[in-house]
């Protein structure tokens, strides 16, 4: 049997927003260190994700040494640092959570605005913020970032290769796995064996399968030129419904935190 091992780890600076690759992560009690710590979010307070808006698949992403932002699109660049003492303290909705946010000022709102076509501001998580998991799954008070619900997702890439055998025998071309916008990709486990899945040890860090990720609008969203193509998910929701949701990956909750890395075995515990 092929040895399970952690294929590739990415996270997602700005929620719904472009990716980045990482050979290793750290985690803590937000989930992977740097990982949707920052939403864009309509001048109510409402976050704004691909679902509405799906130019935002099309913004950079790139996290400056100072902890910032670099955000760009076709050509403009806008810098955004972490905002300070002084920034204005807002509450901000995250499906049916109210969170404590911080304004991230005028200029990120403008350069936002511009770029989505539609009116909305640029927000941060603060360190000493604590949005509780649901009390549903949670365990010990875990607590996540901006994420929709948890603080990892996992997919294996034999689930993706199944999506793609079956778009590939109805004449589709493959899609690359940024359309699920995992956490964690597994490779050397079979098709969905994930599902079966109860806790797990990446590397030296235990993790619980909390649930498996109902999914949107997103996967049918090219990440490369923002359009729609419906037919994703009616392909996944002809194998992959189940009580009315369309399932594919895993959300993943931990108590302690530490280091995984690329190649990290992952081993099944129960």
């Amino acid at each position: 049997m092929t040895e399970c091992i952690l294929e590739s780890i990415h996270i997602y600076p700005l929620k719904s927003c472009g990716g980045i690759a990482l050979g290793e992560v750290d985690l803590d009690r937000f989930g992977p260190v740097g990982d949707r710590r920052w939403m864009v979010v309509e001048p109510s307070g409402q976050f704004l994700s691909q679902r509405q808006v799906p130019a935002m698949a099309l913004l950079g992403v790139r996290v400056e040494s100072c902890g910032g932002l670099l955000l760009t699109r076709e050509g403009s660049v806008c810098e955004v640092p972490v905002p300070g003492a002084g920034a204005l303290a807002l509450e901000v909705t995250v499906w049916s959570d109210r969170v404590p946010a911080l304004d991230a000022g005028d200029a990120a709102a403008t350069w936002l605005t511009r770029a989505l076509g539609r009116p909305c501001r640029l927000v941060y998580m603060a360190d000493e913020t604590r949005r509780p998991v649901d009390l549903d799954y949670a365990l010990r008070g875990e607590t996540v970032s901006f994420a929709d619900g948890f603080p990892l997702l996992l997919i294996s890439a034999a689930s993706l290769a199944e999506l793609n055998n079956r778009l590939a025998q109805n004449g589709h071309p493959a899609v690359p796995m940024n359309r699920f916008r995992p956490n964690l990709v597994v490779s050397g486990c079979g098709p969905f064996a994930e599902d079966g899945w109860r806790r797990i040890r990446i590397g030296g860090v235990e993790l619980q399968v909390a649930k498996p990720c109902a999914r949107c609008a997103i996967p049918a969203i090219d990440q490369s030129s923002g359009e729609r193509d419906p037919y994703i998910n009616r392909a996944l929701a002809a194998f992959r419904r189940f009580d009315g949701q369309i399932l594919f990956g895993q959300n993943l909750l931990y108590q302690q935190g530490g280091t995984i890395g690329v190649g990290d075995p992952v081993e099944v515990l129960e």
